[in-house]
């Protein structure tokens, strides 16, 4: 079984991104990531409402890391401090060396190749440093721009799980992308 470890915080780079540690100099942007039925979407949570809001779920990402459960990173441009967008592994399965992948990130920087250089560094990551043996997506079917990410950072589609969730009085249908370790 695996033993994550997340400390100390591992820093990651690509070419044009640095991924980070979240902090409470970041309630601004958590706040507009996570209160923007746009960005929220497909993500079915409830909205933040307010800064103390965003503050809890800063804490939530912070607790996860600390206890090694999950790890989030905040998405910014190299030379400035500004979040962009989050990114980490959830729901981490040590014992079946899986791990799920979740991003999201402001509008105004969707479709400008992001996400998937965050996720490609990730996949590095978790395959490399993790020693994860697959990674899976989760998103809902009409989440063509995230199934487009998935599909071009080389995940499969691996199940349609009908009205598997419900959320605020309906049922939702998931799609599980995945992607295994090639060696």
């Amino acid at each position: 079984m695996l033993e994550f470890n997340f400390t100390p915080f591992p820093v990651l780079e690509t070419e044009r991104l640095l991924l980070r540690r979240i902090t409470n100099d970041d309630v601004n942007e958590v706040f507009e990531l996570r209160s923007n039925p746009e960005t929220m979407k497909y993500i079915p949570r409830p909205l933040v409402k307010n800064n103390e809001d965003a503050l809890e779920h800063i804490a939530m990402i912070e607790e996860k890391i600390v206890t090694n459960v999950g790890i989030n990173w905040g998405i910014t441009l190299k030379g400035s401090p500004k979040l962009l967008g989050i990114i980490g592994y959830y729901r981490m399965q040590p014992q079946n060396f899986r791990a799920e992948i979740g991003y999201i990130l402001l509008p105004e920087f969707q479709g400008k190749g992001i996400i998937p250089e965050a996720v490609n560094r990730l996949i590095t990551y978790g395959f490399k440093e993790l020693k994860l043996h697959s990674i899976e997506a989760l998103i809902d079917p009409e989440n063509y721009a995230s199934e487009k990410v998935l599909q071009k950072c080389g995940f499969v589609k691996e199940a349609h799980l009908k009205e598997s969730e419900f959320y605020e009085g309906r049922f939702l249908d998931n799609v599980i992308y995945s992607l295994l370790e090639s060696k």
